[in-house]
């Protein structure tokens, strides 16, 4: 599936707000190479207000039990 420039999806957990990172890989030359560090997020069917919806959830919160799992 190809997405478009204005469909891109956010990379943020909808609980938390926990989002990606910037970070640098240095070699022993002490070189940067920036990149980024991603969360781990899972689309989760949840039950909000009476009505389920899929929402993008890092793992650590559905560990932590913030999310409630509509059946």
């Amino acid at each position: 599936m190809k997405l478009l420039k204005g469909n891109t999806m956010s990379k943020q957990c909808d609980v938390c707000g926990k989002k990606s990172l910037k970070a640098a890989k240095i070699s022993f030359s002490h070189k940067q190479n920036v990149h980024r560090q991603e969360p781990n997020l899972q689309t989760v069917k949840v039950m909000q207000n009476g009505t389920v919806k899929r929402i993008n959830v890092c793992t650590s919160c559905i560990r932590a039990g913030k999310v409630q799992r509509a059946v």
